[in-house]
């Protein structure tokens, strides 16, 4: 097979396996024999082991386990077999420990006055910023965590000192700015959810107090305690604008732990609820009245004349193509200024459309004959399968499911832990890809010929929302504070089948961050994929259980 993918035409998986046996010449001229310090007798350690005298035989070194991703533009994933091996053994091991209990205020209690905050803010005045920002990172105190926010901006309080709101002034522009004095701090702090709500409602929760985006769709369920908000960001670093749906200041949700399957519904609801009215209107089709959310059965009447409309040959051309969706969730910032991942940790996902081409020019303003082809990571894929099939004879995604069926370990050992598969319903696939591009890497896919959510009808929607919340859950149970999703979708005006829909949601380890070999797509892992799959398992019952009590809750 000459296409570099691990999924073979006969639906099994082929990878690569390294085993290394190799001589290496000795260059070396001199020896810088010296102690590394001493044993309990006073003998010295020394390094003279990392000084040989002649040439080296490296015999037998560790297995590496070599596959190419199914999606070949997702690089290579490398599995060393001594890291991986431990795993194998115990699959419950593959889990983060929950962060320690921090408190600055605890920590100075012997040196600060009992309740003095004055106090507490005039000695944190004394610490250097980079400090600062790890208290504000990682403290567990609202104490410590109300100082920051007090040194980082301007409060307006009320008669018993508590935040209503922030101190503002006009900008050079005329536009009213926060006063914020620490702008890092400030960031820092806030997303913090041991800082009290109150605080961070007038800091960064409150609509507009983020800047001017306007709110133009709402998606409430006041009986679950769900409300969601949609911004349009206007002048957005994607072209034509894109759209976030944002849990609402009265629906904090800072874990995925505490994100219900109302909040799901809701915060996908507004994704195709403006994907299908882009489309409709595109399409010159019958607009539902404005300043009122769609029901579920209104939204799939919708999705259904869109369908309708895309069918005929005298329909009007479609230049918005493809949809965009993802969503990071988790916050983190180092103490050196790195931003590591999202902007807010209130969680939040974004979407929008993307056009088919866009105006091309040549360099000095003149304009090209022809447009460009506008970017979807989506067209990635349908450019690989279109390549497969012609390499192959075979449809790609009908080979990878059955290869995931079919899966059997890498390590030949047999036993239950042996499937790739997570969670599945009768709509969609929670697995475990072959070759992870991040440590923990979830894929969910539907089980039928679904390339985009315009070709998902309510009931797949419906098991696509279910498979992303189950995934947050577990990966949050496993101890996942970042992670990454994003949708690859086929093009609205692709012919139906093919291309399947796929979600891929990537976790980042604190130790697994990324550097050279991840920016080579060399993506390299310290576990089985079998063994991670086990680990979900591991937390799948009480995930499902507590959806499930959610759900007999609301009845």
């Amino acid at each position: 097979m000459t296409v570099r993918s691990c999924v073979h035409p006969s639906g099994q998986f082929v990878y690569g396996v390294h085993t290394p046996s190799y001589q290496v010449a000795n260059l070396r001229e001199n020896d810088c024999v010296e102690p590394l310090g001493a044993f309990p007798d006073g003998n010295p350690y020394l390094n003279r082991g990392n000084f040989p005298e002649g040439d080296l035989q490296v015999d037998q070194a560790e297995m590496v386990y070599e596959i190419a991703n199914p999606l070949p533009f997702r690089g290579v994933t490398y599995i060393n077999s001594g890291w991986a091996a431990p795993r194998a053994a115990s699959p419950s091991s593959i889990k983060l420990p929950e962060p320690p209990a921090v408190s600055m205020r605890q920590a100075l209690k012997g040196f600060l006055p009992a309740g003095a905050a004055r106090d507490l803010q005039k000695s944190f005045a004394a610490l250097p910023e980079t400090v600062l920002l790890t208290l504000a990172a990682t403290s567990t105190d609202p104490e410590d965590l109300v100082a920051l926010a007090a040194m980082s901006c301007e409060f307006l309080c009320d008669g018993s000192g508590g935040p209503v709101g922030l101190r503002y002034a006009e900008g050079a522009n005329g536009l009213a700015r926060a006063r914020i004095l620490r702008h890092d701090l400030f960031e820092v702090v806030v997303n913090n959810s041991h800082l009290p709500e109150a605080y961070r409602k007038v800091m960064v929760l409150r609509p507009g107090v983020q800047g001017g985006s306007e709110i133009v769709g709402e998606y409430r369920d006041s009986a679950q305690g769900c409300h969601v908000f949609e911004y349009l960001r206007r002048n957005s670093y994607i072209p034509w604008g894109h759209y976030a749906a944002n849990m609402a200041d009265d629906a904090v949700r800072y874990r995925t732990a505490d994100l219900s399957g109302a909040d799901m519904q809701g915060l996908r609801h507004l994704y195709y609820q403006r994907t299908f009215l882009r489309l409709a209107a595109q399409l010159n089709l019958p607009l539902p009245p404005g300043r009122k959310a769609m029901t579920r059965a209104e939204l799939e009447e919708l999705r259904l004349a869109v369908v309708q409309a895309l069918r005929r040959k005298d329909g009007p051309p479609l230049p918005f193509t493809a949809t965009l969706w993802g969503w990071n969730y988790g916050f983190a910032f180092a103490a050196g200024g790195y931003r590591l991942h999202a902007s807010h940790q209130q969680i939040h996902q974004q979407f929008a459309m993307l056009p088919q081409t866009v105006s091309a020019w040549h360099h000095g303003g003149q304009a090209a004959e022809e447009p460009v082809l506008s970017y979807a990571c989506g067209d990635l894929v349908a450019e690989f399968c279109e390549r497969y099939q012609e390499e192959t004879g075979c449809d790609f995604f009908s080979a990878y499911l059955k290869a995931i069926r079919n899966n059997r370990r890498m390590d030949g050992m047999e036993g239950e832990n042996t499937s790739l598969v997570v969670y599945e319903d009768d709509g969609v696939m929670l697995f475990v890809p072959k070759a992870q591009t991040s440590q923990w890497e979830l894929q969910i896919m539907p089980l039928g010929e679904v390339g985009n959510i315009l070709e998902a009808d309510a009931a797949t929607r419906a098991s696509l929302d279910r498979a992303l919340l189950v995934a947050q859950k577990i990966l949050a149970r496993l101890g996942a504070r970042l992670v990454s999703s994003i949708e690859y979708s086929s093009r609205i005006t692709a012919k139906p089948g093919g291309q399947r829909l796929l979600y891929a949601l990537l976790p980042k380890l604190p130790y697994s961050m990324g550097a050279f070999s991840e920016a080579q797509l060399r993506w390299v892992n310290g576990h089985f994929p079998e063994d991670f799959a086990a680990a979900c398992r591991l937390h799948l019952p009480l995930v499902l259980d507590g959806l499930e009590r959610e759900r007999d809750g609301a009845a």
